[in-house]
């Protein structure tokens, strides 16, 4: 604050075409980078990060937008291993013209890989890693084919 003066407020620039990744848990930004697959080598768009954003439904939030980017379902259910309130808006001429929120089924098959190196799903079978959703908050997963909760979902997402 300079001489007394109001603080301003910063927002996140909009976006012309593009996702919006919105109500994401504090602190997990990053990883929907990640699951987008966002690097310095892949993206010639814009992207805006915002992380610890202060939100009237949850307190604090992270926020993502990427231009030129529409993601897709499967996109959207690893967004939801995650981030499991978070809402997807799909940004059309600055206009959301698709808004949803992510959804957390019983079952999340072929989105992960079990932690257990001697997994059947791990071993080449011609099979899909399959887990139990035991919790959506905080998101726990149990694999049907070992029985282990599956730690760190980020680091194992497909």
């Amino acid at each position: 604050m300079q001489d007394g003066g109001p603080i301003k407020e910063v927002r996140l620039t909009p976006i012309r075409n593009g996702t919006v990744i919105d109500h994401i848990a504090c602190g997990h930004a990053l990883n929907v980078l990640k699951i987008l697959n966002v690097s310095e080598y892949n993206i010639y768009s814009s992207i805006s990060v915002g992380m610890h954003v202060s939100s009237n439904a949850l307190g604090w939030k992270d926020i993502v937008k990427i231009e030129d980017v529409e993601i897709d379902s499967k996109t959207a259910e690893k967004i939801a291993l995650v981030a499991p309130d978070a809402t997807i808006s799909i940004v059309r001429d600055f206009h959301v013209s698709e808004k949803y929120k992510v959804t957390l089924g019983e079952r999340v098959i072929g989105l992960a890989r079990c932690g257990n190196p001697n997994c059947i799903s791990n071993k080449g079978e011609p099979i899909q890693s399959e887990f139990k959703v035991l919790s959506k908050y905080p998101v726990q997963l149990r694999c049907c084919y070992c029985d282990r909760v599956l730690e760190n979902i980020s680091n194992n997402l497909l």
